[in-house]
């Protein structure tokens, strides 16, 4: 349990990354968890608790750049077909929290390599993806985001733009659904195999939502800030040095 104060300060910066990462078409799950690693929270609350916020987030941002016309559904079923079923399999598994922290360290690199725009260059041709391509990938992200507690999408949209699959609004429509079924379906199995939500988690929804309506709306509307990116990869980076250590 936090203290009063540290407690309010978790809370105000919740809804800084829910923006960030709803500019882009995220849920965050990546930066809440990082948040949490940072407020020493529990891995068996982390999880849960960050698909809870991916939720209502990732909807949100999906709901902006769906408006704005930049959805491909095509897209979008070559990788949820097999990301639905495999991330509720990745969120009935059970890990050993020292490994889990480690797997996340390391997740979070993508996190921090897509904030500093690493992967933005987008290409004027796209490539059609094969079939078996979106299946196979479906397949190993949802697995993660489910045993992570993560959508998945901030691995989805550097693999997007780096295979020449879409473009970066494209990219950011779709990962925005992806992260929003896969979050559903890691919750699922998370909560089927005995996990369970603390009390405050709906309190922290309302303040992820306020960010994530706002970075969803300029986001959608070619909104790009880097000094606040280069603040939440700062934070990210501090998060997972310390999971490396713990």
């Amino acid at each position: 349990m936090l203290d009063v104060a540290t407690y309010w300060i978790f809370i105000l910066i919740l809804p800084v990354i829910s923006f960030l990462y709803a500019s882009v078409g995220h849920g965050g799950a990546s930066g809440y968890l990082a948040l949490m690693a940072l407020f020493s929270f529990a891995p068996e609350v982390m999880k849960p608790t960050a698909l809870l916020l991916n939720l209502f987030v990732a909807g949100i941002a999906f709901y902006h750049y769906y408006k704005e016309g930049y959805f491909n559904r095509k897209l979008f079923l070559s990788f949820a077909i097999t990301s639905i079923p495999m991330a509720f399999i990745g969120g009935m598994i059970i890990i050993d929290a020292s490994i889990y922290k480690k797997i996340l360290a390391l997740l979070l690199i993508f996190a921090i390599l897509k904030m500093l725009n690493v992967f933005g260059n987008e290409k004027s041709k796209v490539k059609d993806i094969k079939i078996w391509q979106g299946l196979l990938v479906g397949a190993i992200i949802g697995f993660f985001s489910g045993l992570i507690g993560i959508g998945g999408g901030i691995i989805l949209s550097p693999v997007i733009l780096v295979l020449h699959w879409g473009k970066m609004k494209e990219a950011a429509a779709v990962s925005a659904l992806f992260i929003w079924v896969n979050s559903a379906a890691g919750l699922i199995g998370q909560l089927s195999s005995g996990a369970s939500l603390p009390n405050e988690a709906f309190i922290f929804v309302v303040f992820a939502l306020i960010g994530g309506f706002l970075g969803g709306y300029y986001g959608s509307k070619k909104f790009n800030n880097k000094s606040l990116r280069y603040m939440l990869a700062f934070v990210l980076i501090l998060a997972s040095f310390k999971l490396f250590l713990i």
